[in-house]
């Protein structure tokens, strides 16, 4: 009877798979206990360094590192950063007057092109101006950006309204296809509100909540004061004393600078971390419940990207809906093809980006603008690689080892010694 029990187990090809796996049918394994054990040895590593930074620097973060006499002199560019609102309001005046034809449309684009160009240019040129801290001119640049986005939004929109509505005067579109009431005029509150919110696109209706929850806003502010003080402890706890003791990563010993580079990317790692938590999940979602703003999808699963452009599409919402609706869908329009959309895109995030670290930082050697057209290669080997594997362990563990432990620690490696290098040269 067991001869005959072998021989069918042996038909069915079980006996094999049991003898190649080495145990017995029907009997699963769990890996709860290793995934358990990396979380043991990864708290295990983390309080090692924890304890062995304290012992050899101390605690080093004190009240200089929020709030200094210097300051004190940025306040250029806080009076910069309200004047920002001149420019929509600008943009406002002469799309009223489009509206009511009071000038032609080349007279309009003339105007808008004068008034998105100098948004961004004017907070560049007090930045390079006022002798600021770093901190301070990252923060203008920020809020310019947001403006001329939210900006150049509002133009793009109004312009196609009117095209549209005009189109219909001329009986070239049917009028009952259309919602008349949404292309009224041009809308000044409507303006203010998108302003105010968290989106980069304008609309004249967003939809809305039904009121807004105080309790919750409290715990999400709680958050984030807490947050942000984890983000400037790691900062000053953690980081300043690497790169203070670092070399520049391109010059000298290429093993001491992958040192450096690879002890610097796990604080690095956790301050960007926290950044994009108080950034993108509680402030985005604190000003959505204050202004009972209904789109919550500021992120998606960008930690689970299988691919460096699925990373691109997923982890920043608001500006990935402007590149497609501002920039992308309108190259595909004119005929540029859909690779060459891309590499518009990037090469758009790219000057925005070496703006927001340049500027304020007073010297342009382009290393962000360098590393985020980097990207373009890695996009066609990451899909590339996700294609030919199906599998994706590959493609993220790229994403993770080129984002987090290389890409960031080296900038910042190479615009610190920089920055330092210049303040040496100008003594």
């Amino acid at each position: 009877m067991l001869e005959i029990g072998l021989s069918l187990l042996d038909r069915l090809g079980l006996l094999r798979l049991c003898s190649e796996r080495g145990r017995s049918p029907g009997i699963t394994s769990s890996h709860a206990g290793l995934f358990n054990l990396c979380i043991v040895v990864l708290v295990a590593v983390n309080g090692r360094l924890i304890i062995e930074n304290l012992m050899k620097y101390g605690l080093l973060i004190n009240s200089n590192f929020w709030f200094s006499s210097r300051s004190l002199r940025d306040w250029p560019l806080l009076m910069c950063c309200v004047s920002l609102l001149f420019f929509p309001l600008a943009a406002y005046i002469v799309e009223k007057l489009a509206w009511k034809k009071r000038i032609s449309d080349p007279v309009v684009i003339t105007l808008h092109v004068i008034v998105t160009t100098t948004a961004i240019l004017y907070p560049v040129f007090m930045i390079l101006r006022v002798d600021s801290v770093v901190l301070s001119g990252v923060s203008l640049m920020l809020c310019a950006c947001i403006n001329w986005l939210k900006l150049t939004s509002f133009v793009h929109t109004s312009y196609d309204m009117r095209s549209l509505v005009n189109s219909t005067d001329k009986g070239e579109t049917e009028s009952e296809s259309l919602d008349i009431e949404l292309f009224y005029d041009a809308d000044f509150k409507s303006l203010v509100y998108f302003l105010l919110a968290p989106t980069l696109c304008y609309q004249l209706r967003y939809p809305r909540t039904a009121f807004i929850r105080k309790g919750w806003v409290l715990r999400q502010l709680i958050k984030l004061i807490i947050f942000t003080g984890l983000m400037g402890f790691i900062i000053e706890q953690y980081i300043n004393p690497i790169v203070q003791n670092s070399q520049h990563p391109l010059n000298g010993d290429i093993l001491y600078a992958i040192e450096r580079v690879l002890k610097l990317s796990v604080p690095n790692l956790y301050v960007w971390l926290c950044m994009f938590y108080c950034f993108f999940h509680l402030w985005l979602n604190i000003l959505a419940e204050l202004l009972r703003f209904g789109d919550r999808e500021f992120y998606k699963d960008w930690w689970n990207a299988q691919t460096i452009e699925e990373y691109w599409r997923l982890w920043n919402m608001p500006v990935h809906k402007w590149i497609v609706r501002h920039l992308y869908f309108p190259c595909l329009r004119n005929g540029i093809p859909k690779g060459a959309a891309i590499l518009v895109a990037f090469f758009m995030s790219a000057v925005f980006h070496e703006l927001c670290i340049a500027v304020p930082c007073h010297i342009f050697k382009f290393w962000a603008f360098i590393g985020i057209m980097f990207q373009v290669p890695l996009v066609l080997l990451t899909n590339y690689l996700q294609n030919k594997f199906q599998n994706s362990m590959v493609g993220n563990i790229i994403f993770w080892c080129f984002f987090s432990i290389l890409g960031q620690p080296m900038c910042v490696l190479l615009y610190y010694h920089d920055v330092m290098n210049q303040k040496v040269n100008s003594k």
